[in-house]
């Protein structure tokens, strides 16, 4: 069966890709391996989907190429796709850091995408197993255009244009697998190494069983190592860190790095302490931590830090014993032995060389009418829904060509 445009992957890329080629005209089919598409639309942002953030930015963008994602997000801007939301009358809300949630499901997007797609008369088959991919010699074969050629479970299928938008390796219980790799290696393009992000942290030291006593509470702290920095809630789980904090700086940390956590970051606690010292000179130091921050947390960083004057008056405590403190409370130094890899990973980092993709168009720079689009490519957004709308953007970007 002859299609002008085959989409392998009907996640959030994938359909946008979809509905945009078919309102164009286009035959499209969406062929996906799971028993339903958009799965991870409907679990993502806790089952409210996070779908953009109003304040994209480039730098909210993790790539080899930082470069590519410009010209698409440009095109195709956090607007155009809150309008499409309005359009189809979804209520939604912001969150902090201009994070935009629909007010009541995730389905809701999916729903709209669905909607979209059959506006554009797409077909849409899912349990599809696909078994070969090859190339198509036009001028040996010049009937329908036709440049792929699938063979699945469910049959032949031919294009003129194929897009791949299969994902990356997060999630593998969602279907997850590396099958957009095999196809961009097979034609002759240059993969990335991958890794997972956007993921919580593990330890295998003293500071796991800190964690674990401490699982379910979230502080709001600074996370950094040397290359990014993170001021939001860290989530003490019985595997080590998550939360919004832990899940960004996991995509710039690489294993081996320590990281540093900041507890007060806004108060310079050598300052802090010193003055409290002066103010209260009868208090325990534990008392005085304890009215900014949960009594559990005081008490396993006087167990590690200062233990030995854990009755002692704020007076006898000599200046340079805070000091100690302070700094730890400032930068306390941990070492993660990994993260949850991709089990529990938002996003894939690496992938589909970027250098040999257009970033007009997101075609292949090796073989004509092959696209790669969403998180199958080498670009990784950071966490408040900037990875939604890179896929709405290379979405719409390949559907206007396709």
């Amino acid at each position: 069966m002859h299609f002008d445009v085959i989409i392998i992957g009907g996640g959030a890329s994938g359909l946008m890709c979809a509905s945009t080629a078919g309102q164009r005209g286009r035959r499209v089919l969406v062929l996906d391996s799971s028993n339903k598409v958009g799965k991870k639309i409907l679990m993502s942002g806790g089952g409210r989907c996070n779908f953009t953030n109003l304040f994209v930015t480039p730098e909210n963008y993790i790539s080899a190429n930082p470069h590519f994602c410009i010209s698409a997000l440009n095109r195709y801007s956090q607007w155009d796709f809150i309008a499409l939301v309005e359009k189809h009358r979804i209520p939604y809300h912001e969150r902090k850091h201009g994070e935009l949630f629909c007010d009541d499901s995730a389905k809701d997007i999916l729903n709209l995408l669905l909607n979209e797609c059959e506006r554009g008369h797409v077909t849409i088959k899912t349990q599809c197993d696909i078994q070969t991919i090859t190339a198509i010699d036009t001028v040996a074969s010049p009937t329908h255009n036709a440049r792929f050629k699938l063979e699945t479970n469910l049959g032949s299928f031919s294009a003129e244009s194929l897009v791949v938008a299969s994902g990356g390796l997060s999630i593998p219980t969602m279907g997850a697998t590396g099958f957009g790799y095999q196809i961009a290696r097979q034609f002759g393009h240059h993969v990335l190494p991958t890794r997972a992000g956007l993921v919580p942290f593990m330890f295998s030291d003293s500071f796991k069983a800190v964690s674990e006593r401490l699982s379910g509470l979230a502080v709001e702290a600074d996370l950094s190592n040397d290359t990014a920095s993170f001021t939001e809630n860290i989530l003490f789980t019985h595997r080590g860190l998550s939360g919004p904090a832990a899940l960004q700086l996991s995509n710039y940390w690489l294993l081996g790095e320590s990281i540093q956590i900041n507890l007060f970051p806004e108060e310079d606690m050598v300052v802090w302490l010193k003055k409290q010292k002066q103010q209260h000179p009868k208090s325990l130091l534990r008392t005085l931590l304890s009215e900014n921050m949960a009594k559990s947390l005081v008490l396993e960083l006087q167990a590690l830090l200062w233990p030995e004057h854990a009755e002692t008056a704020m007076a006898h405590i000599p200046d340079l014993v805070l000091e100690r403190i302070a700094n730890n409370l400032n930068a306390w130094l941990q070492k993660p032995s990994g993260t949850e890899g991709y089990r529990t990973a938002e996003v894939t980092l690496g992938g589909v060389d970027t250098t040999e993709l257009s970033s007009k168009t997101m075609e292949s720079k090796k073989q004509e009418g092959l696209f790669f689009i969403g998180e199958v490519m080498d670009v990784t957004g950071h966490l408040g829904g900037f990875n939604f709308q890179w896929a709405w953007a290379c979405g719409h970007a390949a559907g206007t060509f396709v």
